[in-house]
């Protein structure tokens, strides 16, 4: 008997939903850093063994923010349970710890969608590895329990593993018979051209500071893998809201840029098993945060 299945992960910005999903593949899919709403995209990454096959549905977190490219996001989260089996939703325990005030205010925005779906739903309680003083996850467990009291509530911790394997086995109880759809060694659908402009996105999101990261934009112009035989030449564009930002991503010199592209090149030659002449260049696209056709052309929304 063997099982397939789609599975979404949703969830509240910065929850570990990317990390999840990187720990079952074994590799990086997903882009992560410390930082909120890292995820733009839906992505899928492929979990495959003997007896299983799991399309797993990484999603931007679901939050309160307005604006254009914050809807795009939120109806990209919200999109993803209508095709799957089951549902994870990833919370920080952590923080709900240290901050108990936010838990009602991030969870019961989710119960009731989340609820309205139908689809078996599982909450990995993550982060728990953060929380020194195990006993202050007590009140977080019941508190969670009485918002939500129809969901199978999991402690984990998606960085180091503990409880993963106990998630996966719950999960596998809700995925339909069915062949695999995937070859064994396929673990994405994303295009590398996709993941390659993510890898260069996240090496934003860790050299700028502040809000500069959500204000960027990564499009991948030209790929060539055919002029020099073994290596991808590969010109990427960084777009920026803001004039007076563009200097900032590029540095003292170029310093800045020359790190990010360094970066970024290494990971991307990784990805790739080749090796990668990597261009970078930054535009200013005054207002793409809030311009729909530019949104979509960057693959938001969908």
């Amino acid at each position: 008997m063997h099982k397939f299945g789609t599975v979404a992960l949703i969830g509240p910005p910065n929850a570990g939903k990317s990390t999840l999903m990187n720990r079952y593949l074994g590799q990086k899919v997903a882009i992560v850093s410390p930082r909120p709403q890292t995820t733009r995209n839906r992505i899928s990454g492929i979990y495959t063994d003997d007896d299983a096959q799991i399309v797993f549905l990484d999603t931007p977190g679901i939050h309160q923010l307005r604006g254009k490219m914050n809807r795009f996001l939120l109806e990209s989260a919200w999109n993803a349970l209508s095709g799957a089996d089951a549902v994870v939703v990833l919370l920080d325990a952590a923080l709900y710890a240290a901050k108990p005030q936010l838990l009602e205010k991030e969870i019961k925005p989710l119960v009731k969608p989340v609820a309205e779906t139908g689809r078996p739903v599982l909450v990995a309680v993550n982060k728990v590895d953060r929380i020194k003083d195990k006993p202050a996850l007590l009140p977080v467990m019941a508190r969670l329990g009485a918002l939500w009291p129809e969901a199978e509530f999991i402690p984990v911790s998606a960085l180091r593993g503990q409880g993963t394997e106990e998630l996966l086995a719950r999960l596998l109880d809700f995925i339909p018979e069915g062949p695999p759809m995937f070859p064994e060694d396929q673990i994405s659908t994303a295009p590398v051209r996709f993941m390659a402009a993510e890898i260069i996105r996240e090496r934003l999101f860790y050299s700028l500071r502040q809000e500069l990261p959500y204000s960027t934009a990564v499009e991948i112009e030209a790929w060539d893998e055919q002029t020099r035989p073994g290596t991808a030449i590969i010109n990427a564009v960084i777009y920026t809201a803001q004039k007076n930002h563009k200097g900032m991503i590029i540095g003292k010199q170029g310093s800045n840029l020359k790190k990010i592209g360094s970066e970024a090149r290494k990971e991307i030659a990784e990805l790739l098993g080749c090796k990668v002449h990597l261009e970078l260049w930054v535009k200013v696209r005054s207002g793409w945060t809030e311009d729909p056709g530019f949104l979509r052309a960057m693959g938001l929304g969908e």
